[in-house]
């Protein structure tokens, strides 16, 4: 990234457009510190793994994986699983984080969906957009880190029954979907995925259907995206 000082309408602007952000990692990161803290571990494991880790759904996952014991091989395996979709999503991205000079590793670590959603609908030609990327991306990160230490601090003050708690994830994931869908009149790509989806989750079952989701997706989008550059060219 450029070594110029970060000029106070950059920050404005991506922390304008990480607000929605905010608002639901500060709810998610509560959630997942509090279901943390009823597993026996404490804030600094909160703090340790949202600013390591960062990895959202699969922080949820990993309190019972730790708890529980799990092997290093099936932690292993199911980061992979979990986490899959960056593996396809990241690839978008070598353009945009072209040229981010030592900014890039950071960027790379912190590109959650949301954090993608942001990146991918700024201008490419916007002056600045370098140090956009950065700051988004670390807002996000620290919303993040804000709502796991809050959450575990409660949890360790406020006693409750958590049952269901993990449920939050998904919901931001229908927030996201539905903020996406009204944004944009073209719901072919979205219907595509909700599609495939479905039916990879009756064809593998629900331990065992996200890679293959993924991987069919990226097929099929792609498919789409030549058949209509065919069609313009007609």
């Amino acid at each position: 990234m450029e070594k110029e000082k970060i000029s106070s309408k950059i920050i404005k602007k991506a922390f304008k457009a990480s607000v929605p952000v905010m608002t639901g990692y500060i709810v998610l990161g509560m959630g997942f510190g509090i279901l943390l803290e009823t597993k026996g571990y404490g804030v600094l494991w909160a703090f340790l793994m949202s600013l390591l880790i960062y990895a959202g759904s699969m922080q949820y996952v990993a309190v019972d994986l730790i708890s529980g014991g799990a092997s290093f091989a099936a932690m292993a395996l199911t980061t992979l699983m979990v986490n899959a979709r960056h593996l396809f999503y990241g690839i978008s991205m070598v353009e945009k984080y072209k040229n981010t000079g030592k900014a890039k590793p950071y960027l790379i670590f912190a590109l959650t969906d949301e954090t993608y959603s942001l990146v991918c609908s700024e201008d490419e030609n916007e002056k600045g957009k370098k140090k956009y990327f950065f700051l988004v991306s670390l807002f996000n990160h620290c919303y993040w880190i804000t709502g796991s230490v809050a959450g575990s601090l409660l949890g360790s003050v406020i006693t409750f029954n958590t049952k269901g708690i993990d449920f939050a994830l998904t919901a931001l994931f229908v927030t996201v979907f539905v903020e996406q869908w009204k944004s944009t009149k073209d719901h072919l790509p979205a219907i595509t995925g909700v599609l495939v989806s479905t039916i990879c989750l009756l064809i593998f079952g629900a331990e065992s259907f996200l890679i293959p989701t993924m991987v069919l997706i990226t097929f099929a989008l792609a498919a789409l995206k030549k058949l209509r550059r065919e069609a313009d060219e007609k």
